[in-house]
């Protein structure tokens, strides 16, 4: 029997492969007992069945349990290549505070652990799996591999990341030329999956849209989890009071009462939401908006819908 954990206890210093195998196997969990049950912990081995093929290779067994036609796939047709991007920039440890754990955890531990379970869903499925780090630099870039140290070394990578979970160094997004150099080093055909919160100056955007059309130029499938944190991010619902609003990449400050600024700032990020989420449907990028207070079943459902449709 699986060991059930309590989310809220771990902090940033847990054993990360330990933990996504807990996040998996309770998502995998949920999907049996919702209106999704149609993805079976077997997802990994079968498709469904499409009217006029053989029935040889029907899964009798698994029609028992879903009352729905899966046929086993041959290996080969299991196998995709995958490759993870972490935008590890200043900006990616908001909210900074003094503990961290997965129900209260801030963008890059959020997206360290969402990358670290779709890990585990890759190793099921025989999926290989590279991964790419940056902020103002590329500070790491993996080919995709399949195999049990490879993972582990990248886990590794991912746990580092974590240490310390905050940074006094101030490092600005680089997405757009990161992006463009990521693109060129992809050399197969593959499924990128994206962590960022996108934040770049607002003349920078249709760059950083052109950026992510280079991947798909390059006929790449490309999934953006646009992390962000709704209630302080979006919804800017600080108190009523002064603060000193501090930019984690420049390290600029201003000292303002909320109120006096709360309505231009929902009108500014409101239409940046707006027009990242307008281009992504015109560049054909699947973007998932992802609140990190939400848990991580906004990052797995996507993904294993996104891949279904690529096998």
């Amino acid at each position: 029997m699986a060991t059930q954990i309590d989310l809220a206890q771990l902090t940033q210093y847990d054993n990360l492969e330990f933990v996504a195998k807990q996040v998996v196997e309770g998502f995998i969990t949920g999907i049996h007992k919702s209106p999704l049950h149609g993805f079976s912990v077997e997802f990994a081995e079968h498709r469904q069945y499409n009217t006029g093929e053989p029935t040889k290779h029907i899964d009798w067994k698994l029609y028992a349990k879903t009352d729905k036609l899966f046929v086993k796939r041959y290996e080969e047709e299991t196998n995709l290549r995958c490759h993870i991007i972490i935008d590890n920039s200043s900006s990616m440890y908001f909210p900074l505070q003094e503990k961290y754990t997965l129900v209260e955890p801030n963008k890059i531990m959020f997206s360290v652990y969402a990358a670290a379970a779709l890990m585990q869903i890759f190793k099921n499925q025989r999926d290989a799996v590279g991964l790419s780090v940056f902020s103002d630099k590329l500070e790491l870039h993996t080919p995709a591999r399949g195999g049990d140290s490879h993972q582990k070394m990248l886990y590794r990578e991912l746990e580092k990341i974590l240490q310390p979970i905050t940074k006094d160094v101030q490092r600005k997004t680089m997405v757009t030329d990161t992006l463009h150099r990521i693109a060129e080093q992809i050399h197969k055909r593959s499924l990128v999956v994206i962590f960022s919160d996108m934040f770049e100056s607002q003349a920078a955007t249709e760059e950083l849209l052109l950026a992510l059309q280079h991947l798909k130029h390059n006929k790449h499938e490309v999934l953006l989890f646009h992390t962000y944190h709704k209630k302080m991010e979006f919804d800017f619902a600080f108190e009523n009071r002064l603060y000193r609003f501090v930019d984690m990449e420049s390290g600029g400050e201003v000292k303002i009462h909320s109120n006096e600024i709360r309505d231009y700032y929902k009108h500014i990020v409101g239409d940046f939401f707006r027009e990242l989420t307008l281009k992504c449907g015109q560049y054909q990028i699947d973007m998932v908006a992802a609140d990190i207070t939400k848990g991580f079943d906004q990052i797995l459902l996507p993904y294993l819908l996104k891949r279904q449709q690529l096998v």
